[in-house]
């Protein structure tokens, strides 16, 4: 089956449904804890694509964080090779960074719990975000943000905060500064300052039922994107 490298950064960071859903759509997934030490590969010959998760990082940020910087030269190789790509959060700005555009740090107002994201016309023609409602809850944590696409991205959805939610780079490479992945219960572990925790978690069941069945597809899109580049002609 196609093999996903997928780079996890904070212990409680993991790929949750979103690797679930991958998996079900019949990839595997090689999870690289960065935030322990493992080793990232030198290249990406030996899997079909890659996934790089959130974290409370810049993409920058070798400094906390030294496994970040093997991490950019494999989204980069991911866009210069055609290899299918799906940035989270921080996963989302180093796709951004590596590829021209510019991420800030503390940018504007904090989003936190489930959001009403909007999906932008250019999404019509997008391999993922196609035929999607025009407006889907998706869950956010982040005070950091894309503050400049890169060159020739295609941008794909937007909030009022945070205009740069999710983008497109070439054929392949997907950044979004949602967590797909991530249920109502993890809301609860995070700290967020201004935030009424109990109103922030109610909201995200609440939207659950009407998010989940979108982003598993946007999932199983890309795992459709995977399996085809995989497939020889």
């Amino acid at each position: 089956m196609p093999k996903v490298l997928v780079v996890q950064n904070s212990r409680s960071g993991g790929p949750s449904r979103w690797g679930a859903w991958l998996e079900e759509a019949g990839l595997t997934l090689d999870v690289v804890h960065g935030h322990k030490g493992d080793p990232l590969p030198g290249g990406l010959d030996d899997h079909d694509a890659m996934i790089m998760l959130g974290g409370g990082y810049l993409p920058g940020d070798d400094g906390r964080a030294p496994w970040l910087a093997p991490a950019r030269r494999l989204v980069g190789e991911a866009v210069a090779e055609g290899v299918p790509l799906f940035g989270i959060c921080l996963g989302g700005q180093m796709l951004a960074e590596v590829a021209g555009g510019e991420v800030t740090g503390d940018a504007g107002a904090p989003e936190n719990g489930s959001v009403p994201v909007t999906i932008r016309p250019e999404a019509g023609s997008d391999p993922l975000f196609h035929g999607l409602p025009p407006v889907v809850p998706a869950i956010e944590h982040h005070k950091d943000a894309v503050t400049r696409l890169p060159p020739g991205a295609v941008w794909l959805a937007e909030t009022a905060a945070c205009p740069y939610q999710a983008f497109r780079v070439g054929d392949r490479a997907w950044g979004v500064q949602f967590h797909p992945e991530v249920l109502p219960a993890r809301v609860r572990e995070w700290e967020a300052d201004g935030f009424d925790p109990a109103e922030v978690y109610a909201r995200a069941v609440a939207d659950e039922p009407v998010s989940t069945p979108v982003w598993r597809e946007v999932a199983g899109r890309f795992a459709l994107t995977v399996r085809t580049r995989r497939t020889p002609a």
